[in-house]
């Protein structure tokens, strides 16, 4: 499979290492080249990672033919708005696989923090790593993984892939389409000036605005609404009595809370060190 940047992206200057197979993971391999010395805006692909990673520190083998695509940035903003690059992401790939599988676009939801739901199915899941590098340098790794050809199976949670739902689309030309809706998103975003209007895209997409949630942290739960997300993507729950509380970290439960199973979306993005990651 070749895989290749869309024109703008090129044009802009982002920069392209694919590989058949990585060993590891995407997102170890830019964090090291960006430890290395590497220019941020370069992409790690492939569509056979042995060693993936996610929230929790779950590690797994993805599918042959799904993609697995790191990319390497170097973000201007304040550190508390970083992980609001993980919506960033999030809108991106959205728009991707709808100009890529256009009949999708109905089912085609995003979840807080950042998956990907296709009717309801867990497609894609991103993780955020972050590291200050000598001179102060601070890089940070976006990587996103999308069930192209296969789910997971035996996972705790409903699953779906591009293919299963129909879609005449492989990991390469679904790559080239969100390095052209990155490039888009990412310059809305502007260095978090711009995260308003990421936030406004965001939530035109997402999934359970309205509807029953239930986070819980350790032997807590905490059951509402899912009323919005902030200027920083935090959640923002309203209770039974009537407050507005900000969600920062838990595991969240979208859709009947009556009761509380951890089948959880991960908590909001917290960047820092590197491996303190916006895990999904």
């Amino acid at each position: 499979m070749r895989f290749s940047l869309a024109p703008q992206a090129e044009a802009a200057g982002y920069r392209l290492l694919a590989f058949d197979v990585v060993e590891g993971s995407t997102n170890t391999d830019a964090m090291e080249r960006g430890r290395a010395g590497a220019d941020a805006n370069l992409w790690v692909v492939t569509a056979h990672q042995r060693g993936g990673r996610g929230r929790r520190g779950r590690s797994w083998e993805g599918p042959r033919g799904n993609l697995a695509a790191s990319l390497l940035v170097e973000p201007q903003c304040e550190p508390g708005m970083t992980a609001t690059i993980g919506f960033v992401a999030g809108v991106a790939l959205h728009e991707a696989v709808r100009i890529c599988a256009p009949h999708l676009v109905d089912g085609l939801r995003v979840k807080w923090p950042n998956d990907l739901l296709i009717n309801g199915g867990k497609a894609s899941g991103m993780l955020l790593e972050s590291e200050v590098l000598p001179r102060g340098r601070r890089v940070v790794v976006i990587g996103i993984g999308v069930n192209v050809t296969a789910a997971p199976e035996g996972a705790p949670y409903a699953v779906a892939s591009l293919q299963q739902a129909g879609a005449h689309v492989n990991a390469a030309s679904l790559f080239e389409a969100l390095s052209a809706t990155w490039l888009e998103y990412f310059a809305l975003w502007d260095n978090a000036r711009g995260m308003a209007r990421i936030r406004d895209a965001w939530l035109a997409r997402a999934h359970g605005v309205g509807g029953p949630v239930a986070i819980q942290f350790g032997d807590e739960v905490i059951r509402g609404v899912f009323e919005t997300i902030d200027a920083a993507g935090q959640l923002v729950v309203r209770l039974p009595t009537g407050e507005a509380r900000t969600i920062t970290a838990g595991d969240v439960h979208f859709g009947d809370v009556g009761s509380f199973r951890g089948e959880a979306a991960a908590a909001r993005p917290q960047v820092g060190a590197s491996r303190n990651a916006a895990r999904i």
